[in-house]
């Protein structure tokens, strides 16, 4: 079958490599791709933020089945306008991709199925919040409403820093994602992300994971879109994942198909689990990166049977064989990220890390010029390896990484710490 991704980042690339390795995919099409991706697929130069002329590439180059990447097109409707056009599809509505477009929306449909979550307040003025926030001091959540790219949430260890976060929001740092602001409660315990996908009915489980938001060693610093990621979460014990399922997971998916907006395709539910209990912190509407690299890494083939069961709505016939096996994705960053970094470095070395079936470098900030491989965004590089334990996949990706010759990056040194 023909299939197109969308995206340029190092998820989109895992997803890719992992669709490449099922005799399902005949012809494999990335828009707009990077340099890593151009190596084991075309790409092709589209406006994913486009439904109409992405449903138009697909009919005309013959598409069978489209998978939706980043939650921006999601969250623009992207997926309605290829579903309108007769395309398989995998990802949800632009309605369903409220629960990652939204931060509200999400805190009413948990207060409607009685989800467990933290507790909050919602705000359309500074004043009133900040009100808020010294009333209930800290530490305190902060979170921009709308989509920020992963960096709209401030967990404020000050309520100096929870006001500066509030100033920050409304005087636009993350544009009209900080028009409104949630304020939650700063939840205690352990941080997880737990992967389910969802055909609109059942629900399929697709891993678990735990990724390094910070950017300084000993998750310390700014928040970052993740600087490394493991799988599986030793925290997601069978109890924890069936508990998320029953209390969390399912009354989600029922609600939203009570309101008529049935969520089709994978769940990203964000969790703090303390003494056995999760909490939701947040869901997204995809995979996570660089979470998506580990489970692909994990996954390989069996990957593009599941997202195609998700889209066919079959998941209830449908099963995952896992390996008992571990993986780890370290990020390579540019230099000052996440703040402001150079672009147009050259990257040396990655002739020295050939693909194999457990180690791959991912391209997620990546252009190529002429013969030389450049960095062009924040995150720029996934190096990911799987091994029969954790350390074992932590030793294989940190050798790889010391080849790669990009004095202009940085990395951190220590993913997987709380794990190992």
């Amino acid at each position: 079958m023909n299939i197109l991704i969308l995206g340029s980042g190092g998820r989109e690339h895992a997803l890719a490599w992992a669709a490449l390795q099922n005799p399902k995919c005949d012809r494999l099409i990335c828009a707009p791709g990077n340099a890593g991706m151009a190596l084991i697929a075309e790409c092709a130069a589209l406006d994913i933020m486009d439904g109409a002329a992405v449903a138009n590439y697909c009919l005309e180059n013959k598409i069978d089945f489209v998978i939706v990447g980043p939650e921006a097109p999601l969250a623009a409707g992207v997926a309605d306008d290829l579903r309108g056009a007769g395309i398989l599809t995998f990802g949800p509505s632009k309605a369903a991709a409220m629960l990652e477009a939204s931060k509200y929306f999400t805190k009413a449909v948990c207060d409607a199925c009685n989800a467990p979550t933290a507790a909050y307040e919602r705000f359309m003025q500074p004043e009133p919040a900040k009100t808020y926030i010294r009333a209930q001091g800290a530490p305190i959540v902060v979170k921009a409403d709308g989509l920020a790219a992963g960096k709209g949430v401030i967990v404020a260890m000050s309520e100096a820093e929870a006001l500066a976060a509030i100033d920050d929001m409304f005087d636009g740092s993350f544009g009209d994602a900080g028009a409104e602001v949630v304020i939650e409660e700063f939840m205690e315990g352990e941080e997880a992300s737990f992967f389910v996908l969802s055909d609109g009915k059942s629900v399929l489980p697709m891993g678990t994971a735990q990724d390094h938001k910070q950017v300084g060693e000993g998750d310390t610093g700014p928040n970052t879109g993740g600087m490394g990621a493991y799988s599986p979460a030793p925290v997601m014990t069978p109890e924890v994942v069936q508990k998320t399922l029953d209390e969390i997971v399912q009354p989600t998916i029922d609600e939203m198909a009570r309101r008529g907006t049935p969520f089709q395709g994978v769940l990203f539910v964000g969790l703090m689990i303390k003494d056995g209990q999760p909490r939701l912190v947040e869901y997204n509407v995809r995979f996570g990166d660089p979470e998506c690299q580990a489970l692909m890494m994990r996954l390989g083939a069996q990957a593009l049977d599941v997202l195609l069961a998700c889209a066919e709505g079959r998941l209830d016939q449908t099963r995952l064989n896992w390996a008992d096996d571990h993986a780890m994705s370290v990020v390579m960053a540019a230099n000052g990220y996440p703040g402001s970094y150079d672009k147009g470095t050259e990257i040396k070395g990655l002739e020295a890390v050939p693909p194999t079936s457990s180690l791959v470098v991912f391209h997620a900030g990546t252009t190529q010029d002429g013969d030389k491989t450049r960095a062009t965004g924040g995150r720029v590089l996934n190096v990911t390896a799987r091994g029969a334990s954790l350390q074992e996949a932590r030793d294989a990706a940190y050798a790889a990484v010391e080849k790669i010759d990009w004095p202009e990056g940085f990395y951190r040194k220590d993913i997987g710490w709380r794990a190992l």
